[in-house]
């Protein structure tokens, strides 16, 4: 008994460690803000981030803007996410929003541009938005964007209280 508390005390401890970093990581942050269809404009390589089996939460899509000195990069293994290149803006948006589609509690696209701090626009963000009844929450994802150099480095992970409700934290019957 005493056992599984030290476990549960590192994880903790652990998890938090980890939060903190994150939210201290250098680069200068990054800030979105709402957009319409009709601004995406030009040429862009899309990336395709999550969707890795059916109902999967961590599903999202950006739209990287070619030919700008800029590259999108997802904090994340090669495998949760793909990119495709040199795709005109109407082809993208439709392909970013069609993608979102693959958990059945899908519900809309929300399209936002990521915003450097001179304002000109890097790119966009296609997020998705679900049901409410399903999670709780239209929105269950949380972004983080720093500028790195050249880079947009992109961090993504789910809400923590929905990350625990797929655990099945928090619910009777569980041993103690």
């Amino acid at each position: 008994m005493n056992n599984k508390k030290s476990v549960y005390f590192t994880a903790f401890v652990f998890l938090l460690t980890v939060f903190f970093c994150v939210s201290c990581t250098p680069g200068i942050r990054l800030n979105t803000q709402s957009a319409q269809d009709s601004e995406v404009t030009g040429t862009y390589n899309v990336i395709f981030y999550g969707c890795n089996y059916f109902n999967d939460l961590e599903t999202i899509a950006f739209l990287d803007r070619e030919g700008d000195p800029y590259t999108f990069e997802p904090y994340a293994p090669d495998f949760k996410y793909r990119v495709k290149k040199r795709v005109a803006a109407t082809e993208a948006l439709a392909e970013a929003k069609n993608f979102l589609s693959c958990n059945g509690s899908f519900k809309r696209a929300q399209l936002s541009s990521i915003v450097a701090p001179n304002g000109d626009i890097l790119g966009y963000e296609v997020r998705p938005l679900y049901y409410s009844f399903a999670y709780g929450g239209e929105d269950i994802l949380y972004t983080d964007y720093r500028l790195k150099g050249d880079k947009v480095v992109i961090k993504i992970w789910l809400n923590p209280s929905i990350e625990n409700m797929l655990q099945g934290g928090g619910g009777e019957g569980k041993e103690k």
